[in-house]
């Protein structure tokens, strides 16, 4: 058993309370076309941010072959996601809601929240699988006479800054997950940031990647303290930080000619092993870094 992590004892450092909002929002739709759950129990909602594609769009996936899950699956352009759109044909919107957040901009984050609220009365999953290395205009750095601003602000703008963001925007319904029956320590809601092991300061022998590093390692940061927030509400949320290794996705394309084949996952098999360590995280886990494995990282 891991051990388990003492309770702070400092006050609040977010602002407002996560319990302020979504206690009147009505019940979640339920996810089957019975209306209920097939085994009776109640709906499990999870929310996937950043999931056109990629990890995200294979979290999606992967939860909706769970007859017991309601799913949310944001991304900037909707109209533009052909496979979440299928996905969507494919399970009904029922079971899959597409919704529009961009979670660079704070605006649309507080409306998908609202719009959330709107329909679900809780949250039980809450992933985090937005994630920017390299675009057009920017790649990873090889030396300190490369890094830029730009590059610095558009990877912790995508790959810590909007994460927190979404997480506060949609703590009160993972919150609620208890006053909904479902979440206790054992099992309690979770937020599960995905992050990266070269954000570990102490695993960094190589250098380079500084904004990408950088990020990650804010990323890291940033989920501690909700941790730990969440620990002295002596609320059910558990917040995890995990590693998928290097996988078959458009992020990591440029560099897969350096992976040897056996360490370089398919997104079925990344995601499979993720929502394993997801589907065992309790209250004892919250905080903590882990890898594909299961295995904890060190910061």
């Amino acid at each position: 058993m891991r051990p388990s992590i003492t309770l702070a004892r400092r006050g609040s450092l977010l602002a407002g309370s996560f319990t302020s909002r979504a206690a009147a929002a009505g019940p979640s739709p339920q996810p089957s076309a019975s209306g209920q759950p097939s085994d009776g129990s109640r709906c499990r909602v999870a929310l996937v941010q950043g999931s056109s594609r990629g990890l995200g769009l294979e979290f999606a996936r992967q939860l909706l072959q769970r007859p017991d899950h309601a799913v949310v699956a944001t991304c900037r352009t909707p109209s533009a996601a052909r496979e979440l759109q299928e996905l969507q044909r494919q399970h009904g919107s029922s079971r899959l809601a597409v919704v529009q957040l961009d979670p660079n901009d704070e605006a649309s984050i507080a409306a998908a929240a609202e719009h959330v609220a709107a329909q679900h009365s809780h949250l039980d999953l809450l992933v985090n699988a937005s994630g920017v290395l390299h675009d057009a205009t920017m790649t990873p750095e090889t030396g300190l006479a490369r890094v830029t601003m730009d590059s610095l602000l558009k990877c912790f703008q995508v790959n810590a800054a909007g994460h927190i963001l979404v997480c506060k925007a949609f703590a009160p319904l993972l919150v609620n997950a208890a006053e909904a029956g479902g979440a206790t320590p054992e099992r309690p809601a979770v937020i599960a940031n995905l992050s990266a092991r070269v954000g570990s300061i102490g695993d960094n022998q190589l250098g380079g990647w500084y904004s990408y590093r950088a990020s990650k390692a804010a990323v890291n940061q940033l989920t501690k303290c909700m941790a730990l927030e969440f620990e002295r509400r002596k609320q059910p949320v558990a917040c995890i930080l995990l590693h998928p290794g290097t996988v078959d996705t458009d992020l990591s394309k440029p560099f897969q000619r350096n992976v040897p084949p056996e360490k370089l996952f398919p997104r079925e098999r990344a995601v499979r092993q993720l929502l394993q360590i997801i589907d065992r995280t309790s209250m004892q886990d919250t905080g903590r870094f882990y890898d594909w494995k299961g295995t904890e990282v060190e910061w």
